[in-house]
């Protein structure tokens, strides 16, 4: 159930028999030959799939988040670390005061990491919430299942290839993408790492079946769906 099909008298009602939500983060940054999107729309499908079944809320997706690394890529939009604290705090005092204590952050972007942070220490002055961190792509059984399929994927690639990502007139390169240097780009600034990265893929091929996608997508709305029905604190 999405927050935007929702008014404030219901969330109130649902909050008070049922203090389950959803909250997705994503990230406004370079994707090759992807959507700059990318982060943000799969962090928030994957959350309103999941939850849609089990009528729990989904609020709309925090677009921005924290990407200097590709900040020489026109598009990227980038928070500052003390911006991005700041926010991420008041999202999760916004929901406290709507009445959830049970707070699932779905993340689409390894560069947010810092979130998990930043829950840590909300939930020291919230003892009567549980909040979990998912990084629904890199969460087990969806790395085992993109593992299955081609081991070679990373950001930018096939992995991050699905119907929603892509766009309309743009084809996707057929050839394979050598590895990058990752201790190497880790050390330079965001316009070397534009050099080093070209068109923006880390590594592997650009696309893959749509049958294949749709087949790591369903693994992994599932294994997000497990984390809103059960084990909270």
């Amino acid at each position: 159930m999405k927050i935007a099909e929702m008014n404030w008298m219901q969330v109130e009602a649902r909050a008070a028999v049922d203090d389950r939500c959803v909250l997705p983060i994503g990230s406004v940054e370079q994707h090759a030959y992807l959507s700059l999107c990318v982060d943000m729309i799969l962090a928030e499908k994957v959350a309103a799939d999941a939850a849609a079944p089990l009528g729990v809320p989904v609020f709309p997706v925090l677009p921005y988040g924290l990407a200097s690394s590709f900040t020489a890529f026109p598009g990227t939009l980038s928070l500052r670390l003390s911006t991005y604290i700041g926010v991420v705090t008041d999202l999760l005092d916004s929901i406290h005061r709507s009445g959830f204590r049970k707070i699932l952050v779905v993340n689409g972007h390894g560069g947010n990491s810092p979130a998990s942070t930043i829950i840590s220490e909300w939930l020291n002055s919230h003892p009567d919430c549980s909040v979990k961190m998912h990084d629904w792509w890199r969460a087990p059984q969806t790395m085992a299942k993109v593992h299955e399929t081609d081991p070679e994927a990373s950001h930018a690639s096939w992995m991050e290839n699905f119907p929603w990502t892509r766009l309309e007139g743009v084809d996707q390169p057929a050839h394979a993408k050598p590895k990058v240097d990752f201790a190497k780009l880790a050390r330079v600034d965001a316009v070397r790492k534009r050099q080093m990265l070209e068109d923006g893929n880390f590594q592997g091929v650009f696309q893959r079946s749509d049958d294949e996608m749709l087949s790591i997508w369903d693994v992994a709305v599932n294994e997000t769906r497990a984390l809103i029905e059960r084990d909270w604190a």
